[in-house]
């Protein structure tokens, strides 16, 4: 498990950050296994697979646009499987002024 989740050593004095600290660890454990159960797939697969998708802004004469890469079936999959929406294709078009 530690290497999933590549955890080292955190050094918290006061008791307040270390319960902080433990509870944010739990939060993080759960929704990591959350993920993992309803898309039937490994979190280190559901990171590497969304690490790829990237969204750039491509800016000209006539304005700016940001652009998401194309998704694998892979991604479609993880997002269906948790209830997220897409992203989409194209979004955020200004028109220069």
């Amino acid at each position: 498990m530690k290497s999933t989740l590549y955890l080292w050593p955190v050094y918290h004095r006061l008791d307040d950050r270390i319960r902080a600290h433990v509870l944010l660890c739990r939060l993080t454990l759960l929704l990591t296994r959350v993920a993992e159960r309803r898309t039937d797939t490994t979190w280190r697969t559901i990171r590497t697979e969304l690490q790829r998708l990237h969204q750039v802004t491509l800016a000209g004469p006539t304005g700016r646009l940001q652009q998401t890469t194309d998704t694998t079936e892979t991604q479609v999959r993880i997002f269906r499987d948790r209830g997220v929406p897409m992203p989409p294709k194209m979004s955020g078009l200004t028109p220069a002024e």
